[in-house]
C-alpha cells in the first residue's frame, strides 16, 4: 500500500501545475497579441516615414533655398571681438550694451574665460555690420532705456 502522503503530494503537484498552466496559457495569449499589434504599428511608422520623407523631397525640389544667413554658422574668435570693439571705438561697456551683457562678459570673452551663448553670437554678428556712427545712435537709443531703469530702482 502506498504512503498517503505521497499520493496526496502527488496529487497536489498535479493539480497545481494543471492551474498554473491555465493562468500562464492566458497570458501567452495576450502577450502573441501585442506583439502581432506592435508589429503592425511598426509596419505603419515605416510606411508614413516613407510617405513623408517622400513629401519632404517633393517639398524641397520646389522650395526657395533657406537664406544664406541662416544657413551659415557664425563662429566666435576672441580676438575678433576685440578687434570689432576697438574698430568702432566703443569700450567694453558700451559694447556691452549693445550686445545686451554686462561688461564683465566682455571682458571675459576677450580673455578666453568664457564664451558667449549662441543668441549673443548672432547679436555680435549683426553688429559687424555696423560703422562708427550708426555703433554711436544705437548706443544713444539704448542708454536713455538703461538710464529710466536704473533710477526706478
Amino acid at each position: 500500500m502506498p504512503n498517503i502522503g505521497a499520493v496526496l503530494k502527488q496529487e497536489i503537484a498535479r493539480l497545481s501545475r494543471r492551474e498554473i498552466r491555465s493562468q500562464v496559457q492566458a497570458t501567452k495569449k495576450a502577450s502573441a497579441q501585442y506583439r502581432r499589434h506592435i508589429a503592425a504599428l511598426r509596419r505603419q511608422i515605416g510606411t508614413l516615414e516613407r510617405q513623408v520623407a517622400l513629401l519632404q523631397r517633393r517639398v524641397g525640389d520646389g522650395a526657395a533655398a533657406p537664406p544664406a544667413e541662416a544657413a551659415r554658422k557664425v563662429r566666435f574668435v576672441a580676438k575678433g571681438l576685440k578687434s570689432q570693439r576697438a574698430r568702432l571705438g566703443l569700450s567694453a561697456g558700451e559694447y556691452a550694451t549693445l550686445v545686451g551683457v554686462s561688461p564683465q562678459s566682455i571682458y571675459n570673452w576677450e580673455h578666453g574665460h568664457t564664451s558667449p551663448r549662441p543668441a549673443q553670437v548672432a547679436v555680435m554678428a549683426q553688429l559687424r555690420a555696423l560703422g562708427k556712427r550708426e555703433a554711436r545712435s544705437r548706443l544713444a537709443q539704448l542708454q536713455p532705456k538703461r538710464a529710466a531703469r536704473t533710477r526706478r530702482r
